[in-house]
């Protein structure tokens, strides 16, 4: 009913940037929080970066400063602008929403099929 697509992963090196699009699409009533989840080989899966509807965030110690996330109602998207990449960065990311799909409905949470990040020179 719902879908999360990220896009823009790749390849960057040490120092660099990238940012990292979420578009939901579906059965949406409205979006919740959003947030942005990493995995890297043999490692859980960890928070990166949150953002409620109303434009709170917060973020993993590991990333402060060079991460930031935020969203675009409208546009039913999300984002996570990450600078000054590290190697230790390297990870897939994922999209995550809580959704509701009808008005006054409880809230549905969904996952994105995530998108490769890999810092390295």
């Amino acid at each position: 009913q719902v879908q999360l697509v990220e896009s823009g992963g790749g390849l960057v090196q040490p120092g660099g940037s990238l940012r990292l699009s979420c578009a939901a699409s579906g059965t949406i009533f409205s979006i919740n929080d959003m947030g942005w989840y990493r995995q890297a080989p043999g490692k859980q899966r960890e928070l990166v970066a949150g953002i409620s509807s109303g434009g709170n965030t917060n973020y993993a110690g590991s990333v402060k400063g060079r991460f930031t996330i935020s969203r675009d109602n409208a546009k039913k998207m999300a984002y996570l602008q990450m600078n000054s990449l590290k190697p230790e960065d390297t990870a897939v990311y994922y999209c995550q929403a809580k959704v509701y799909r009808v008005r006054g409905d409880r809230l549905y949470d969904y996952w994105g099929q995530g998108t490769q990040v890999t810092v390295s020179s």
